[in-house]
């Protein structure tokens, strides 16, 4: 396959599981065996997957690759990350307020003013709640939280989104002169 053009994160291979080629994956699907779905799973150096058998455990899914035959072929595979086309993603299923976060990246961040804080660049997770990161031209990037405080608005098709920049902690909060 070449390149992707759009990849969307979907997993992210783990450890060996037994001696047949299955391995644990860590799935970033509200399913872990709708992993699937969206047809064959790729890398980035260019290799495809084909998922022949999925099974949840925990929290987590044992899978089974074609080609993928045996412990050693598995354990090579281990810290792998797997991505699928933005295109395979269903945006018919998706409610009015829901949205993937690959679709985030690149939108700028506003305020009720028009001043700009920089185009999001990421998504990360680190356990605590959803953050942003905002990069602008000459500018260090910064994260803000993803929450409806910090983030007022999600326009896709404008390409913004509305913050307010107090409640993000890009700015200091207006002093009202109370103690």
């Amino acid at each position: 396959m070449s390149k992707l053009e759009n990849p969307v994160l979907m997993a992210t291979v783990g450890a060996a599981q037994g001696l047949r080629g299955e391995v644990r994956v860590k799935t970033f699907t509200a399913d872990p065996t709708a992993l699937g779905d969206y047809g064959n799973l790729h890398s980035l150096d260019g290799r495809t997957f084909e998922i022949l058998d999925i099974r949840e455990a925990k929290n987590i899914a044992i899978v089974r690759f074609r080609g993928i035959n045996d412990r050693n072929a598995a354990e090579a595979l281990n810290g792998l990350d797997l991505y699928v086309e933005r295109d395979n993603l269903p945006d018919d299923e998706l409610e009015d307020d829901e949205f993937f976060y690959a679709d985030l990246e690149g939108l700028e961040a506003l305020d009720a003013d028009g001043k700009s804080y920089g185009t999001v660049s990421a998504v990360f997770d680190f356990g605590a709640g959803d953050l942003l990161e905002l990069k602008g031209p000459g500018r260090r990037p910064v994260l803000i939280p993803f929450s409806e405080k910090a983030v007022l608005e999600i326009d896709l098709e404008g390409g913004t989104l509305l913050i307010d920049p107090a409640a993000a902690g890009l700015i200091d909060e207006p002093d009202d002169g109370k103690p």
